[in-house]
């Protein structure tokens, strides 16, 4: 026994001895072979630092770089939307280019962009109702699901085995039955409390499951990031649905640790679910290993809405594409903003660009309005979201945590012209390390439904002043500070 300590010692020894080497090669693998943001590499050289073991765990668990590959072709569908892009492209390009509201015309930049980046059609045809109750959410979308006659797509970041799970199923069962082709895809890390006997159970009842990025050996989850962060539903190509709600009983207020939960959700009927579609049938290909492009019954049934004539673009982002599309277009909107900007997030750990952008449009006079919540969900997170509303506070935005349970809502308005909500948080994860997607609407009357909500949320929530920031305690800034410091990681 003493013989084995006696090795064991050694062991430790001898890697204790010559850990400064194996530092010096991941501090040169990250500095020279992966292509990183100077911050997010200053951050790991510190993590390996002060903890060295740990830091090299925690590298191999969050550090992973994808070097932006493209995962997602979009060559196959190209057919489909080349047409529509080169038009709408001469036409801006030719200044033909017309919208149903004179007061969007000054965003026409921002569609050209999103044409060009990512083959993202402006579609003016939409009816748009907006969610923000999770059991209205849910509650319609249920009905619209028995309505299925060809097929339904689901797509969703966490699904919980519960009691709404349990609701949805048994119409996806019923429908599987009639003949619908029905289709979940989940992500592994955000679905790992599911068992996969549940997920074969559900094969068995005619409803197709996939898996995106699946755990080693089932349990062992090596990729932390690169989550696949969106939550779609398209049906028969006549309803779809995009935003912050996942499904569990949390998000129909059910769970007592966050009680009422705050999000917003879009429930679409028009010409623009064809980029949710897409976006969907990429995913799938990848995470099934099927290719059910050639399926021509899925670009089939596309019809105009009948009330709003809303216009939008759908765009999506992930660590897979070179450009941050939804980083871009919230950068965009704010250096295009006259008078005011509203934005809700969960988390506000913007990176430099945003950050400076927002402090800038303070100091020009345009109202900026952040709220987020006032309780965490993720620690770590909350406290470095904490830090930079702070510094937003200081440098004169309005910004307010949300006390009446957990606010989950993502997204912007611009002016009473344009929102942009959906998936993303306003983070860096979301802006380059997780696949999102958000609907960019350029609608006045919509607009201002966005912003009355906005207002109405006012009224459960503690506005933060400068005497309240400068007055926090020790303890309290010392976490900011220590998350601050680890937010390239986070």
């Amino acid at each position: 026994m003493d013989s084995v300590l006696q090795i064991t010692k050694e062991v430790i020894g001898f890697i204790w001895q010559y850990i400064w080497i194996w530092n010096l090669l991941f501090a040169i693998i990250i500095v020279f072979f992966e292509r990183r943001d100077p911050k997010s590499v200053w951050a790991w050289l510190m993590l390996l630092f002060f903890i060295p073991i740990l830091g090299f765990i925690f590298y191999l668990f969050l550090g992973q770089n994808m070097r932006k590959r493209k995962m997602f072709r979009l060559k196959e569908v190209e057919d489909h939307l080349s047409e529509a892009i080169r038009q709408q492209e001469s036409q801006i390009k030719m200044m033909k280019f017309s919208t149903q509201d004179s007061e969007i015309e000054g965003y026409t930049d921002l569609v050209m962009y999103n044409l060009e980046k990512s083959g993202a059609v402006l579609t003016n045809d939409n009816d748009i109702d907006i969610f923000v109750d999770g059991n209205a959410k849910f509650d319609t979308l249920i009905e619209d699901l028995k309505q299925a006659q060809h097929f339904i797509h689901i797509q969703y970041y966490i699904i919980r085995n519960d009691v709404l799970f349990h609701r949805i199923v048994e119409v996806l069962a019923q429908k599987a039955a009639e003949g619908v082709d029905v289709r979940i895809l989940f992500d592994a890390m955000g679905c790992g409390s599911v068992r996969h006997s549940y997920w074969r159970r559900l094969n068995e009842m005619g409803i197709q499951t996939a898996e995106f990025f699946p755990a080693v050996l089932r349990r062992f989850q090596l990729r932390i990031n690169y989550r696949n962060h969106r939550k779609i539903v398209v049906i028969d190509n006549k309803t779809a649905y995009v935003g912050g709600f996942n499904i569990g009983k949390e998000y129909i207020g059910l769970d007592e640790k966050f009680g009422n939960w705050r999000d917003t959700h879009l429930r679409i009927r028009g010409t623009g679910i064809l980029g949710l579609q897409i976006r969907f049938i990429l995913d799938w290909n990848y995470a099934a290993h099927e290719n059910i492009l050639q399926n021509p019954m899925l670009f089939e049934g596309l019809q105009p809405g009948e009330r709003d004539n809303c216009e939008m673009q759908i765009i999506s982002s992930g660590p897979d594409n070179s450009l941050e599309q939804i980083r871009d277009n919230y950068l965009r909107l704010i250096t295009k903003a006259r008078k005011s900007i509203y934005i809700q997030t969960p988390y506000f750990i913007p990176d430099e660009s945003i950050f400076n952008a927002l402090k800038i449009a303070v100091g020009s006079g345009i109202e900026v309005n952040i709220m987020i919540p006032c309780k965490p969900d993720h620690p770590f997170v909350y406290w470095a979201t904490y830090s930079y509303v702070g510094d937003m506070v200081m440098a004169g935005a309005k910004c307010y945590t949300y006390n009446n349970g957990f606010l989950h809502s993502k997204g912007m308005i611009v002016d009473c012209e344009v929102f942009c909500y959906g998936t993303a948080n306003m983070d860096i994860r979301s802006f380059s390390l997780n696949f999102e997607v958000n609907a960019v609407v350029y609608n006045h009357e919509k607009a201002y439904q966005m912003e009355k909500l906005f207002r109405e949320d006012l009224k459960y929530c503690t506005r933060i002043t400068k005497d309240m920031y400068a007055g926090r305690g020790l303890g309290l800034r010392v976490r900011e500070q220590m998350c601050r410091l680890l937010s390239p990681l986070l």
